[in-house]
């Protein structure tokens, strides 16, 4: 197993930031004979080493030129701590700036500042300068460390301050779903492809099955600071050697995924973030969005203060909190940070909808397991936590739940009225018919499974619609034509008088009830049907059985008849009934006993 931890320098041209990594860890950054040979680099470098406290960490080398601001993006972008390197014969530029501008988009909190060169001009103007400027960042005022790498001079001290850093960089959760956004690709022989990129999050193991660009892919091997190892933990820099991925299959800026557990979404809605406590001004129809180590051109739909929509070129695995970069590459400049806020929202069509929308977006609770059911009112678990939402918030929040899905209050009452309209409109059509079938009543209240109609009844009222013998119906006997309704009240009382004395043909006659009237009391729960013909209420079955315990574990039919005070013709079916739904059963052909 690896773990390790991670920081990404940051700073302008020419500053000395690959020299103080080579001064750190001995390792050349630059991967590129170019690169060693202008003495610029130009493309993502890595080293390593290991901390007086026994940490190893892990850098991410980014270049410093303009021209490369997408590449530095791409390292800095999944790394949480950031060394921010200003020599002291220049001082603060506009690389400088702009680097800064990017970190405080992300958010980076964590960070140091490192003053190289202090051999060539006295390091305090540009550590004054530099700290006044990553004050107004999120990094604060930084511990700051003064050095000349190629002497050695503090780089001891460099060490220490670093041992420092990393141990106040939060423990990310192992148990995480893996979002590896890859930042090199590449072939061995013999080996295949292989991608590396900044694991800031759960565990990859040898053998696991990950997603790429829709696709599942095999994690062949692993490596982590040049080692291979079984397992690697984030935060690490990792690289993964997949088993039958093609090298032209994979780029810079694709992500290695847990299969089935991020969406990717079309349309996002994020909340803008100004750099250095300046506000977010106007944007550009069109800016590249800077995400993990993607860089994507996103489409803008102001949505009102603070808040916008982006539409990317192709979507990204991106999630509620995410925080990312906006920059114009036609300025040169960051433009904005921004965090997700959601990553499915809602279509935009009426006059007012996008203002109506920032302030939804603004509203306290935004986000959280318990806000976004009360928004959307339903939504499968799964999704949430795809969207963001802690798992254990997910779990311990206080609503409906079935099939996997869960359902706000507001959104089950509202399900509970649609179901009692239906009733009435369906019973007022089919007045023999009574009720709903589950699925005439999961279409009528727009839900998306059979399970959530029960479950939106289960907490029903009396007047409530109710689920009875798998239909739901609306109150005793309710919908049904009043003459039935009278008949089986004059029935109701036939039989309280005498529970097992079922009418015969001719009493059903007189009160009107015949097959299609019967069956729709059965139905409608009013009466329970133990043969062709042969109707009792519904309660007969559990008194019979009361009255039988009477008479013995055991009995015949003759003596059940005497015990029910009816006769054969109700007697027996009766015993059928029970022994079908398992209250007797048959000792002999004579004898029957109580479970």
């Amino acid at each position: 197993m690896a773990t390790s931890r991670v920081v990404a320098t940051a700073g302008h041209v020419d500053h000395g930031k690959s020299t103080l990594v080579r001064a750190l860890t001995g390792m050349e950054p630059d991967r590129l004979a170019e690169e060693r040979r202008r003495g610029l680099t130009i493309d993502l470098g890595f080293a390593w080493t290991r901390l007086p406290s026994g940490t190893d960490l892990a850098f991410v080398d980014v270049p410093g030129h303009e021209r490369f601001v997408t590449t530095m993006l791409a390292g800095a972008g999944p790394v949480p701590a950031a060394l921010i390197v200003v020599a002291a014969d220049e001082g603060w530029m506009p690389q400088s700036a702009e680097h800064l501008d990017a970190l405080d988009a992300l958010g980076v909190e964590h960070g140091l500042l490192v003053i190289t060169r202090c051999d060539l001009l006295d390091p305090e103007p540009a550590r004054e300068e530099a700290l006044g400027e990553i004050a107004r960042s999120a990094l604060g005022v930084p511990e700051v460390v003064e050095v000349c790498a190629p002497r050695g001079e503090g780089i001891d001290a460099l060490r220490s301050a670093l041992d420092a850093l990393v141990a106040t960089v939060p423990e990310p959760d192992p148990h995480a779903d893996v979002r590896l956004w890859i930042d090199r690709a590449f072939s061995i022989r013999g080996a295949g492809t292989v991608v590396t990129g900044t694991l800031g999050a759960g565990t990859i193991r040898v053998d696991d099955e990950l997603e790429l660009g829709g696709r599942r892919v095999h994690v062949r091997g692993l490596q982590s600071l040049g080692e291979p190892v079984g397992e690697a933990r984030g935060v690490a820099r990792v690289a993964v050697n997949l088993r039958g991925v093609p090298r032209e299959a994979v780029a810079r800026g694709e992500a290695l995924l847990t299969p089935g557990a991020w969406l990717a979404p079309a349309e996002l809605d994020v909340a803008l973030r100004g750099v250095r406590g300046a506000e977010p001004g106007p944007l550009p129809r069109e800016v590249m969005l800077h995400a993990g180590s993607a860089a994507v051109v996103v489409h803008v739909r102001p949505l009102g203060q603070g808040h916008a929509r982006l539409r990317p070129e192709h979507p990204l695995p991106l999630r509620i909190g995410d925080r990312a970069v906006l920059r114009d590459p036609g300025r040169r400049a960051v433009v904005a940070g921004v965090e997700v806020l959601d990553v499915l929202p809602p279509a935009l069509r009426r006059r007012g909808a996008a203002a109506r929308r920032a302030a939804e977006l603004a509203e306290p609770g935004f986000g959280t397991a318990a806000g976004e059911l009360r928004r959307r009112g339903l939504v499968r678990v799964a999704d949430l936590v795809a969207m963001g939402v802690p798992r254990a918030e997910v779990d311990t929040l206080s609503a409906l739940r079935a099939d996997g899905w869960l359902v706000a209050p507001a959104r089950a009452a509202e399900a509970v009225s649609a179901l009692a309209a239906a009733v009435r409109a369906h019973d007022a059509a089919e007045p023999l018919d009574p009720g709903l079938t589950i699925e005439a009543a999961r279409r009528a209240a727009d839900l998306p499974t059979a399970g959530l109609v029960t479950a939106v009844l289960t907490n029903a009222g009396p007047e409530d619609p109710q689920l009875r013998a798998g239909r739901v119906h609306l109150g005793r006997a309710h919908g049904l034509p009043q003459q039935v309704r009278a008949a089986m009240e004059k029935l109701r009382a036939d039989l309280v008088v005498e529970p097992f004395r079922a009418p015969d043909a001719g009493r059903l006659a007189e009160l009107g009830l015949g097959p299609r009237e019967l069956a729709a009391l059965v139905r409608a729960g009013e009466l329970v049907a133990i043969a062709d013909g042969v109707v009792l209420l519904p309660d007969a079955p559990d008194r019979a059985v009361t009255l039988l315990r009477n008479v013995g574990p055991a009995f015949t039919l003759s003596e059940a008849r005497q015990a029910l005070g009816t006769t054969r013709r109700v007697a027996v079916p009766l015993l059928e009934h029970l022994a079908r739904t398992g209250r007797t059963v048959r000792v002999d052909d004579l004898t029957h006993q109580l479970h």
